[in-house]
């Protein structure tokens, strides 16, 4: 198997171990991912998250920052590090974080929800408090208003019938709002349990300390510690040695070096040359002349000079023991040279060698472009729409014997002949739903509709993969898309019918709780859900639906926010009855 795709199962493997909360489990899966491909900024970003998991913002922040590096136009990036400065109360850079990433996504309600949230954590960080040290009402109510709170309470057992009682949002709704009423709710067990999932340890109210022992006058130690002496000063710092003087002959080489490369950045690659000649004949141990004058060579396009002249230099390298950066440099550029001479083969051979002697993500880019364009040549040359369509065919036969992996094979040889038919993804993914490789046929579903999105059998294929995985939520809008392009398909219809009734079970009470739960944790996965319970708007309508009779008959009247209630009820994560 290949690098990539070792990769992508570890992040799938995180993932699921974030998913479950085991945040060291995952951190290690993202680790292993990075090592195969360590300029994927998804999985920097993945691993921040689960360091920010366990608290541990520093690290959170290192890979945070590693992720916009990597990928400066992508707005999670910011998030991860806005999130991450949040943690560690740097709440200025946090800010300065939440706003880059709106400047590239100014609808993103992720960085809208973070940055509102740091400005109230910074506000009330800035108020006088009424007493000594910090404010604890403030870091609660911080806690309690924290973007993905919602979300916890509604995966977690424990907490997600609170949700539903009026007289609980009522009192979380006063607590965000009034840090300074949390001691007058205390004493119920219900707060103490939010606040668990929020801190991720188990508190106990006070009946709960008192029923246990603890509390009391009695249980305090009041003795106070004696002060620790005070810390010696440290030493000051020895002072630097001098550099030791180099040989005459050194010296003069590395006049002729600096000689070489004013010449090449001029751009006058004789002289350059002429100079990197005589500073190795000064100092021929100093492999650096060597793989400059390989680059003159380079310049000058003169490609076979320039591979003998990398070869002498890892050569001399091996004898000498040098750095070993500096033997992966000669081969990096030698590797550069064969592409150019369009022995793409033998330059894969050369990086991967100069990887194992020093990774850079420079070497590694050059490697993966050279890899691509020897599979995107080998895809070229295979192509045949005329034997695709033998072989869509046969695969075509083969599916109404219900012989589907042999249908498979030929549908994928079909595509590997003709990847832009979008017929043949859409009987791929009939096959593989016949399988029950629902992922699969997913994919397949989707290319065929990017291919030809008025195609309707492209919606059918979708919406029926997410029927058979209970995502009714988004069969109902693939049905409803498909039925947009032909509105009278029957099968969209039917379709359509069938996910309508699923939903009505759910909303009604006719599914019994381990499916309802699934339900809600698969949907707890899906970014959109995610991003309309973290936002600030649609947490007050949700607990306006609740206590506030008169503001939910105004939220009623806006369809944007109908819809996304819509969509949490057809999701299972908001219930009707």
């Amino acid at each position: 198997r290949g690098a990539d795709t070792m990769a992508d199962e570890l992040k799938k493997l995180g993932n699921d171990a974030f998913a479950a909360g085991r945040y060291a489990e995952a951190i290690e899966h993202f680790t292993k991912a990075a090592a195969l491909d360590p300029t994927n900024h998804v999985f920097y970003s993945n691993r921040s998250a689960a360091h920010a998991g366990l608290g541990d913002f520093e690290s959170a922040l290192a890979d945070a920052e590693k992720t916009v590096a990597y990928k400066p136009d992508w707005p999670k990036g910011y998030s991860r590090k806005g999130a991450a400065l949040y943690g560690l109360r740097r709440f200025n850079d946090a800010v300065e974080a939440y706003e880059a990433g709106l400047a590239i996504d100014p609808a993103s309600e992720v960085l809208k929800s973070g940055l509102e949230d740091v400005k109230a954590a910074k506000a009330r960080a800035e108020r006088p408090p009424t007493g000594a040290g910090e404010d604890p009402m403030g870091n609660i109510a911080a806690m309690l208003s924290a973007p993905d709170l919602m979300g916890k309470l509604a995966v977690d057992p424990s907490t997600r019938g609170f949700l539903a009682q009026p007289d609980f949002m009522a009192m979380l709704s006063e607590v965000q709002k009034k840090p300074d009423t949390f001691a007058q709710h205390m004493n119920d067990p219900r707060m103490m349990k939010v606040l668990s999932v929020a801190l991720g340890i188990n508190v106990m109210s006070g009946e709960e300390a008192a029923k246990s022992g603890f509390g009391g006058d009695d249980a305090m130690d009041t003795a106070s510690a004696p002060a620790p002496p005070p810390r010696a000063p440290p030493p000051p710092p020895p002072a630097p040695e001098p550099e030791p003087e180099l040989p005459s002959h050194k010296a003069d080489a590395l006049k002729q070096k600096e000689l070489g490369n004013a010449a090449y950045k001029a751009k006058d690659f004789a002289t350059a040359l002429s100079h990197y000649d005589k500073a190795i004949e000064l100092d021929p141990e100093e492999i650096s002349f060597l793989t400059n004058k390989a680059a003159v060579f380079f310049e000058r396009a003169e490609y076979d000079e320039c591979i003998e002249t990398c070869e002498s230099a890892i050569e001399k390298g091996r004898e000498l023991r040098v750095d070993y950066k500096v033997v992966a440099r000669a081969m990096t550029r030698k590797g550069n040279a064969l592409v150019k001479q369009d022995k793409l083969e033998e330059a894969v051979e050369v990086y991967s060698k100069s990887l194992m002697e020093h990774r850079t993500a420079d070497t590694l880019k050059r490697k993966d472009d050279a890899e691509r364009e020897i599979k995107d040549r080998k895809v070229k040359a295979y192509l045949d729409p005329a034997k695709a369509e033998i072989a869509r065919e046969e695969g075509n036969e083969l599916f109404k014997q219900q012989k589907y992996p042999e249908a498979v094979e030929r549908y994928t040889e079909a595509i590997a002949r003709d990847p832009e038919d979008h017929r043949v993804y859409s009987n791929r993914a009939a096959c593989y739903t016949k399988l029950t490789a629902f992922n699969e046929a997913l994919k397949d579903a989707e290319k065929c509709i990017a291919l030809k999105p008025d195609f309707p059998k492209g919606y059918t294929r979708k919406g029926h993969v997410e029927f058979f995985t209970k995502q009714y939520d988004k069969a109902l809008e693939t049905y409803q898309l498909g039925l947009s392009k032909d509105p009278q398909n029957e099968e969209l219809k039917d379709g359509l019918r069938r996910t309508m009734i699923e939903i009505q079970k759910g909303q009604t009470g006719q599914v019994d709780e381990a499916e309802m739960k699934q339900r809600q944790e698969r949907a707890m996965q899906d970014p959109e859900i995610q991003n309309i319970l973290s936002d600030p708007v649609m947490r007050q309508v949700l607990n306006d639906m609740s206590t506030d009779p008169k503001a939910a008959a105004e939220h009623q009247k806006n369809p944007m926010v109908m819809a996304k209630i819509q969509k949490l009820i057809n999701a299972g994560i908001v219930q009707t009855r």
